[in-house]
C-alpha cells in the first residue's frame, strides 16, 4: 500500500481531520478490547456519512487494499484488529440517532450510535432497546449488528439479530444497499454476525420493546459454584424464564469488590444474580418461587432489591467484572464458550483443574441461564512465557465446551483469537460452504481479511468459486441484495 498516496486521496474525500497516518496517533488503534493482539494500522480514516465510507471501500476496492471497520473498540475476539498493510475505516463520528418511531416500535441510528443511548433516548416514550451487553456504556450499535452482542438479558429477550429490522450497508464493492427481512434468502441474518467480513454498515433499523410493568432483582450468594449452579438448572426447571441468570464466582467478585466496592455478600465462592420482569402478578409469583429455589440449593444470604438505586448496585459488579480483573492480574485472555446448562457443574470443576495444573488463574463470570461462559484467563505480560501460557489454558477451555456439546463462542465472536478453533467445530466441507458465502459478498477478499477462518484462503481457491467472479453482479441480482 502506498500510503502517502491512499492517505493524500482520503485527506480529499474526509479533510485532514478525518485521515489519521501519525505513528503515535495510530498506535490509539492497535487493538480491540481483547488487547492480547495488537497491530498497527497502516491508515485511519474517519467518515462522516455512508457516501464517504462508500467512497473510501471504492479506493481500497480499485487499489487493492484490505480494510476493516471498527466501532467503539469494545470487541473482545479482535475482530476489529487492523491490518498493517490496511485501512482502518472507524465509524464512531457517525453516531447520530436518526428517527424514532414509537408508533411501529422502531427506531433509526447510525453504526456509531452507543447500546445505551438508545434506550436513553426512547425511554420517556416507554420503551428501550432490549440487547444489553456489558459494555453497552461505550460499545456502537454498529459493533454490536457485527458480533450479532447479546448481554446479561439475552435469556429472555434475545440477540442483537432478534432486535434488527434492517441494515444499509456498504458492499466489498462500493455499492449502498440495504438488506431487510422481506422474502427471499435470509441476508440480513447473514449479515448480522458476519464479523464486518461482509462489508460494513451504515444505517441500522432496531426494535424497540416496550418497558415491562414490574421488575424485580434478587442476588443469592452460596458457598460453591456448584451449589449457584445447581440453582440455575431447578429455576429453568421449574419453568420459569428470567430476563437474566448471572453467575460470578470467587475470583470475579474479588475484582469487582476491589474495583467497584459493590458490597457482595463476604466469604461467598459464587453469587448468583436473577432478574423477572413482566406484568406483576405474574413476576411476584415467579420471584417467590425463584427465591424458594435458591434457598433448597445453599443459598446462605439472599439480597432482593427494594429500588431501582438497589437493583443498580446488584449489577454494578457483574457489569464492571471484565474491566475489573485488571484490578487483581496484569492482563487476561476473556472467552467466550458455550455449553449446555446441564454440563455447568462438570465443566466448572474441569477449568478449576486446568488452572490449578497450570498454575494460570481463570476467574469465572458467566450467563448462567443460556450457558455461556466468559472465563477471564489471568497472566503477567511482562512474564515471558506467561501469555503463551495463558493462551494454551484458554484453548483447552474452548476443547471442554466442544467436548460438552457446545460452542466456541456464544456473543464475543471468533474474529482472530479463535479462529483457529473453528476445524475443531466444523469439517472441511463445512468451512469451505461458509467461504462461499464470504466470496459471494467479497470475490476479492479484502473486507475484514484473516478473521473467523483458520486459514485465509483466495475466493479461487474455495471449491465452486471462481476468483474475482461475483455470483450477485454475475446474474444481475445486486441491486436486490
Amino acid at each position: 500500500m502506498d500510503v502517502a498516496a491512499m492517505a493524500a486521496r482520503f485527506t480529499e474525500l474526509l479533510g485532514a481531520e478525518g485521515v489519521i497516518t501519525d505513528p503515535v496517533r495510530l498506535r490509539t488503534y492497535e487493538c480491540d478490547g481483547l488487547t492480547y493482539h495488537r497491530a498497527t494500522p497502516g491508515i485511519v480514516v474517519l467518515p462522516g456519512d455512508a457516501g464517504q465510507v462508500a467512497a473510501i471501500v471504492r479506493e481500497c476496492a480499485a487499489a487493492g487494499v484490505p480494510y476493516v471497520a471498527r466501532g467503539s473498540g469494545t470487541g473482545l475476539s479482535g475482530g476489529a484488529l487492523p491490518r498493517t498493510d490496511g485501512v482502518l475505516i472507524v465509524t464512531s463520528r457517525m453516531r447520530r440517532i436518526l428517527e424514532i418511531d414509537i408508533a411501529n416500535e422502531r427506531a433509526v441510528v447510525e453504526p456509531g450510535v452507543i447500546n445505551l443511548d438508545v434506550s436513553r433516548a426512547v425511554r420517556p416514550h416507554g420503551y428501550y432497546y432490549a440487547p444489553d451487553p456489558s459494555s453497552q456504556q461505550i460499545c456502537s450499535i454498529g459493533g454490536n449488528v457485527a458480533e450479532n452482542s447479546g448481554g446479561a438479558h439475552c435469556l429472555k429477550y434475545g440477540f442483537t439479530a432478534h432486535h434488527v429490522l434492517a441494515c444499509e450497508v456498504v458492499t466489498p464493492d462500493g455499492e449502498i444497499v440495504t438488506l431487510d427481512d422481506g422474502p427471499g434468502y435470509d441476508l440480513l441474518g447473514t449479515f448480522i454476525g458476519a464479523e464486518g467480513t461482509l462489508g460494513i454498515t451504515t444505517k441500522i433499523t432496531v426494535r424497540l420493546t416496550r418497558l415491562p410493568e414490574t421488575v424485580q432483582t434478587l442476588l443469592a450468594a452460596f458457598d460453591s459454584m456448584e451449589a449457584g449452579g445447581a440453582a440455575v438448572s431447578a429455576i429453568i426447571g421449574a419453568g420459569v424464564v428470567p430476563a437474566a441468570i448471572e453467575m460470578m464466582d470467587a475470583l470475579s467478585i474479588e475484582a469487582a469488590e476491589a474495583s467497584v466496592q459493590c458490597g457482595y455478600p463476604p466469604g461467598a465462592g459464587a453469587v448468583l444474580i436473577v432478574e423477572l420482569d413482566g406484568p406483576a402478578a405474574e413476576v411476584e409469583e415467579q420471584f417467590e418461587e425463584v427465591e424458594r429455589l435458591c434457598r433448597e440449593a445453599g443459598s446462605f444470604e439472599i439480597r432482593i432489591a427494594a429500588d431501582d438505586t438497589a437493583r443498580a448496585l446488584i449489577w454494578t459488579g457483574r457489569k464492571s467484572a471484565f474491566a475489573a480483573v485488571g484490578r487483581i492480574s496484569p492482563a487476561y485472555i476473556v472467552q467466550d464458550g458455550v455449553i449446555p446448562r446441564t454440563a455447568l457443574p462438570q465443566v466448572l470443576a474441569r477449568i478449576d483443574e486446568l488452572s490449578r495444573g497450570s498454575g494460570v488463574r481463570v476467574a469465572n463470570v458467566f450467563h448462567a441461564g443460556d450457558g455461556n461462559l466468559h472465563p477471564l484467563v489471568l497472566f503477567d505480560d511482562g512474564e515471558p512465557g506467561a501469555g503463551e501460557r495463558a493462551e494454551a489454558v484458554s484453548g483447552q477451555i474452548l476443547d471442554l465446551c466442544i467436548e460438552h456439546g457446545g460452542s466456541i463462542t456464544g456473543e464475543h465472536g471468533v474474529g482472530v483469537d479463535k479462529s483457529r478453533h473453528m476445524t475443531r467445530m466444523f469439517t472441511d466441507v463445512d468451512l469451505d460452504t461458509m467461504q462461499m458465502v464470504r466470496c459471494a459478498f467479497d470475490p476479492a477478499g479484502l473486507c475484514n481479511p484473516g478473521k473467523v477462518f483458520p486459514t485465509p484462503r483466495l475466493c479461487g481457491e474455495v471449491p465452486g468459486v471462481r476468483k474475482g467472479v461475483h455470483p450477485l453482479v454475475a446474474s444481475g441480482q445486486a441491486e436486490q441484495f
